[in-house]
């Protein structure tokens, strides 16, 4: 949705060509692949990706899922919840006998609550009320358009509405840095964050009638482990909403995970011939 089927392609494509050759392997040697792609859940999307897949690598046995199953299926079995914080953000989970499902993941427009974009983009407005105000802009501030190689809010304005994905989720390692410093406006941000993704595996949890069960919960993404912190304040909103959780790791990565469908892919194939 963002960069587009072309960019999408590219990229995948690359990094399946980058997998064969470290693994020594030719594209004739590849019998399936899984591909887990931010947007397929939108079925029109998925269809049309497959169908570009399916000409980029003909023969194959194929199939397209979301980044999220292939982080409910890095997790392993039983029931399980994954909080995905990265440039964006969204919950998904599986019950003892009910079916997968997700909240959030729609993208920066119409969610992606307590993400790296959110946090950034809050951080920024933040700043600039101040700065409307006419009052001097604080540390937290200037340390972002220093970093965004900024000279002024004018020119924030045009980078933020030419390419925002450039600019928010990059504000995020620096707000996390002065919340540990003990900037408070940095950890007010911080803390509204953790209330918003605390509040996706609350909503999820609910979906799934988990209230009442013990299950895995696993945090997953790039401002997991970036701020003492913000870690805090998600562990503690975690534990109010989910105290009968229990906090895990993923036990492999998304590419594996794909890999892995993949093989019982396959698998499947040859048992039905």
């Amino acid at each position: 949705m963002r960069v587009g089927f072309g960019g999408a392609l590219a990229a995948v494509s690359e990094a399946g060509r980058l997998a064969m050759q470290d693994a020594k392997l030719a594209l004739g040697d590849v019998v399936a692949i899984c591909a887990g792609l931010a947007g397929a859940a939108q079925p029109e999307s998925k269809e049309k990706m497959r169908a570009l897949l399916a000409e980029e690598y003909p023969g194959k046995l194929l199939r397209v899922c979301t980044d999220q199953d292939l982080t409910l299926e890095a997790v392993g079995g039983g029931p399980a919840v994954v909080l995905h914080a990265g440039t964006g953000s969204f919950a998904v989970g599986r019950s003892k006998d009910g079916p997968i499902l997700r909240v959030g993941g729609h993208g920066p427009l119409l969610g992606d609550e307590g993400s790296a974009y959110d946090i950034g983009r809050r951080a920024l407005i933040a700043a600039l009320r101040v700065a409307d105000r006419g009052g001097e802009d604080s540390p937290l501030a200037k340390q972002a358009l220093r970093e965004l190689r900024i000279g002024d809010w004018e020119d924030l304005h045009l980078r933020v509405y030419s390419a925002p994905d450039e600019v928010f989720p990059r504000i995020f390692p620096i707000v996390a840095s002065a919340a540990d410093a003990g900037d408070s406006e940095a950890q007010a941000i911080l803390e509204r964050a953790a209330a918003d993704l605390a509040a996706l595996v609350a909503d999820l949890m609910e979906r799934l009638d988990l209230q009442r069960q013990k299950f895995v919960l696993v945090k997953s993404g790039g401002t997991v482990g970036r701020s003492e912190c913000f870690d805090r304040l998600l562990d503690d909103r975690l534990k109010l909403v989910a105290p009968q959780a229990e906090f895990s790791e993923l036990v492999m990565s998304n590419a594996e995970a794909a890999a892995r469908l993949a093989l019982r892919m396959m698998l499947a194939a040859d048992e039905g011939r």
